[in-house]
């Protein structure tokens, strides 16, 4: 293939202005969706800490003690023993998700920055 051929077929490809936008736009918004949901999920996370830092001492002297759990919306009465395991195990599914979604934030992050780079695009100042 000669090098006009290669201009040609690399021009068709190249996206309008609008495209351009729309696509910048779209990475934008994908990117701060993820940031939001990892906050989000930052945030359970360390609720689930913070439950489990208190019943860990109530779990050492009172196992069997009453507590009560939101689950499903429903309130349900359940024993500290019983509570504790299944809040480890929700609180350990949560940064797993999270691990995820950060890894998804930076191989996104990184499509943008090379779409950046291909149309030469500079964020306009207010």
């Amino acid at each position: 293939m000669s090098t006009a051929t290669k201009q040609k077929t690399k021009a068709k490809d190249r996206l309008s202005d609008q495209e351009v936008q729309a696509t910048y736009t779209r990475y934008q918004n994908d990117l701060q969706a993820l940031a939001s949901k990892i906050g989000e999920l930052e945030s359970e996370a360390e609720e689930h800490e913070l439950v489990l830092t208190s019943l860990t001492d109530v779990l050492a002297s009172d196992p069997t003690r009453k507590c009560f759990r939101l689950i499903g919306g429903v309130l349900v009465e359940r024993t500290v023993k019983d509570v504790v395991p299944a809040l480890n195990t929700n609180r350990d599914g949560i940064k797993r998700v999270i691990l995820n979604l950060a890894e998804q934030y930076k191989a996104k992050e990184s499509e943008f920055n090379a779409f950046v780079r291909e149309y030469d695009i500079r964020p306009s100042r207010s």
